[in-house]
């Protein structure tokens, strides 16, 4: 078997993903090992197995492949000369974007299934049976997440729940999407049933972060082999019991302001279900442990780390700007300001100010000074961009340096739960007037600086499908969601899914402000000779391909895909 068969390339990571942090929980096995039966003699010891879940596991996927996949690909960010693949909606077997993410989701299998497999082996009698089911359910719980990212992106993939059984069975076959989501469903409920209520660390998975993931579950399942107007309604009233438990039960609550969401440091903030776990550590192993997204994402050396801003072609595309309401109006010609908090918080317009950025400026003899981040002008010129805000933390109070950022990255958010509740509660119908539902989205709106929907002027107004999308769409953005929810469309009603992918201007444009400084609205002009406007999203290209290092080396991925075998394995 050659050694970059996707089953090496899982067993060779797990020997190398181990780092030293700063955070107890982060700690992590000896590393010389991969089997090493006398670490699992304590509580402590068995719950530092399970750490690298947490953080190096999912890295090669976060530092790129998250936002190009689930951002780009999803039409709310768009990139003037990089990721031309995802921009164009053409992504190919050797775009690295999907070898990275696929080799990923897979490393993270491979993770999640040795610490159950170690677990059940070698955990010693002074382990309490509390702690050793804790700790894999955090395992179950990561490897369902990461499944779930590949079916959503790739359909059918293989199930894995002990790699050692493939070493000398590399003709892997690919399971059917009904059977990876019955066995993420699985995993989801286990986590459920065996996570703590309340956190054992900070950062570490409960009880609600596994019923967040059951209603996500639900509301996708719903849609599954179902046609518009007739999705699963048992999946739709299990997705809604699920979200609204976690609403009413977890003692958890929405953030006040939008913006504090993201303002460092926010790590694991009483908003928060799930959060991928980083550290800064200018240590020789601590790159595996910090966030380098920041960097890839940050759109000026001026506002970074030690220099490493690469972002600079990054925004918003037209279509993601247009979703704020009153922002480009009469197709960008007429001045226009959008009351959504959440826009400054997500990207940079010019003028835009962000006191907790400090911004380096060189004068014109040479001479460096530090201010607020003032976004700048882009002055006479026919394109720009509104780069990218979300997430980006600067010098982030000088606890980060080159490719090395402290902050955690979201993977749920009590606010999904909120809308979550509301396209559940919708349904079927057209629109919905149920008064939860109401509720639930006008918490999440009216966070975000809107007005109370249905408004005075319109008060029998209801809630519609477009509506909670477009909410999801500006709440979410830059968190890797967009990509999912079409896909979750794309189940039940793929032509609309085309639809709504097919209308998105993915070209060049301009932002200019209406004066300098202290703008208070903005004009809009599409860049006229932008070679690529729209991409053609069909039934063909809308799934990623199997990546070539996989398909060429285990053909048997092409074949039909068969059920899964439960029996005895994922009860």
């Amino acid at each position: 078997m050659k050694n970059n068969n996707i089953i090496f390339i899982i067993l060779l990571s797990l020997l190398g993903l181990s780092v030293g942090c700063t955070e107890d929980f982060l700690d992590r096995p000896p590393k010389d090992t991969l089997v090493d039966a006398n670490f699992y003699n304590s509580d402590e010891q068995v719950l530092a197995g399970t750490a690298v879940l947490y953080n190096a596991a999912w890295k090669t996927y976060v530092d790129q492949s998250n936002f190009q996949l689930g951002d780009i690909r999803g039409g709310s960010v768009y990139r003037a000369w990089g990721n031309r693949d995802a921009v164009t909606f053409n992504i190919t077997p050797v775009s690295a974007s999907n070898e990275q993410a696929y080799r990923s989701f897979f490393v993270t299998i491979g993770q999640s299934n040795l610490a159950i497999n170690n677990i059940n082996a070698f955990a010693g009698a002074e382990v309490s049976e509390n702690v050793k089911q804790h700790a894999i359910a955090e395992a179950r719980f990561m490897r369902a997440v990461a499944y779930m990212h590949l079916v959503m992106n790739y359909g059918a993939v293989p199930i894995i729940e002990n790699n050692l059984d493939h070493l000398d069975n590399p003709q892997l076959r690919r399971n059917t999407v009904e059977s990876v989501w019955e066995f993420i469903q699985k995993d989801f409920e286990f986590a459920a049933a065996h996570l703590s209520v309340e956190s054992l660390a900070p950062g570490r998975l409960t009880k609600w972060s596994a019923l967040g993931m059951l209603a996500r579950t639900h509301l996708t399942l719903a849609g599954l082999g179902a046609t518009p107007g007739n999705r699963d309604q048992s999946h739709l009233d299990d997705a809604m019991a699920y979200a609204d438990s976690v609403i009413t039960m977890s003692g958890k609550s929405l953030m006040s302001k939008y913006e504090d969401l993201f303002l460092y440091p926010y790590d694991n903030n009483n908003e928060s279900l799930f959060e991928l776990q980083w550290v800064f550590s200018l240590a020789p192993n601590g790159y595996d442990a910090s966030n380098t997204m920041v960097s890839q994402i940050t759109y000026s050396n001026s506002i970074a780390a030690n220099g490493d801003g690469w972002g600079g072609d990054l925004s918003a595309s037209w279509w993601m700007l247009s979703l704020y309401d009153g922002l480009i109006r009469d197709n960008g010609a007429t001045p226009g300001f959008s009351n959504d908090e959440r826009l400054k918080a997500t990207f940079m317009l010019p003028g835009f100010t962000y006191p907790e950025i400090v911004q380096t400026v060189t004068d014109e003899n040479g001479v460096s000074t530090e201010q607020d981040l003032v976004f700048e002008d882009p002055g006479d010129v026919d394109f720009s961009y509104a780069s990218i805000k979300k997430y980006v933390v600067g010098k982030a109070d000088g606890n980060a340096d080159r490719q090395r950022y402290p902050n955690n990255t979201y993977m749920m958010r009590l606010a999904e739960m909120y809308l979550i509740y509301a396209e559940a509660a919708l349904g079927n119908n057209a629109s919905t007037a149920d008064a939860k539902a109401l509720e639930y989205f006008n918490a999440v709106h009216k966070r975000a600086g809107l007005g109370e929907f249905p408004p005075q002027t319109n008060p029998t107004a209801e809630l519609t499908w477009q509506m909670i999308f477009e909410e999801r769409i500006k709440e979410f953005a830059m968190e890797s969601m967009a990509w999912y929810d079409l896909v979750r469309l794309h189940y039940y009603n793929p032509n609309e899914a085309y639809n709504i992918i097919n209308n998105q201007y993915r070209g060049l444009f301009v932002v200019k402000p209406n004066q300098w400084p202290d703008p208070t609205a903005w004009t809009f002009e599409q860049t006229s000779w932008s070679e690529f406007s729209y991409p053609s999203a069909n039934s063909g290209n809308f799934l990623l391909p199997i990546p070539a290092s996989e398909a060429s080396q285990a053909p048997s991925l092409g074949l039909d895909p068969i059920p899964y075998e439960f029996e005895g394995g994922s009860e």
